[in-house]
């Protein structure tokens, strides 16, 4: 491990095995982002009602060059399930700064714009015509308001393309007044 790594325990017993498991799981995170400056973990049994159990809240302070990460994790009653929790939570963050930072940005499938040409009602599916004119099956369990019986031949829709058991197709279908990129407008 590269950086310095301080375990505090507060109203929890001072373990050998819990220590371990920590410095195991905050090495790990040098892999989802290697500049780590410095990490502060804090494991406390928080004061409740004797009716409640032992309940673990973990704490991690994760310095990085140009932010500080903090992890909050309360109310497991096992500390190894909150330390799991609370690091996958730390790990997504790193990772997400690390894209960030290389300018890697997650990308989304465009929404596309079609027209209905065909509805089998009575068996709750139809077929889209995109712009390309290519015709794409949807089912009445894709659209996203679940107004079926309201959709007709000729209505405007916009989508999302998939690919299914029998090729692509239309899902999380719309429909409504839609503004239409240029280009895509007969």
């Amino acid at each position: 491990m590269k950086f310095p790594l301080q375990i505090t325990s507060r109203d929890v017993p001072h373990s050998e095995a819990l220590d371990s498991h920590i410095r195991q799981k905050a090495e790990k995170l040098e892999t989802f982002y290697p500049n780590i400056i410095g990490c502060r973990v804090v494991v406390e049994i928080p004061h409740k009602h004797k009716n409640q159990g032992r309940v673990f809240n973990v704490r991690l302070d994760i310095t990085v060059p140009g932010k500080e990460f903090v992890v909050n994790r309360e109310g497991d009653e096992d500390v190894y399930v909150a330390l799991r929790d609370a690091f996958d939570a730390a790990k997504r963050q790193l990772e997400d700064y690390g894209r960030r930072q290389r300018g890697e940005v997650k990308t989304h499938a465009p929404i596309l714009h079609g027209k209905v040409v065909r509805l089998i009602a009575e068996d709750g599916y139809g077929f889209i015509q995109t712009p390309d004119g290519e015709e794409l099956y949807f089912h009445r369990d894709n659209l996203a308001a679940n107004n079926f019986d309201k959709l007709g031949e000729g209505s405007e829709v916009q989508f999302l393309e998939d690919i299914g058991s029998e090729g692509f197709q239309a899902k999380r279908v719309s429909t409504g007044k839609h503004h239409v990129p240029k280009g895509e407008a007969e």
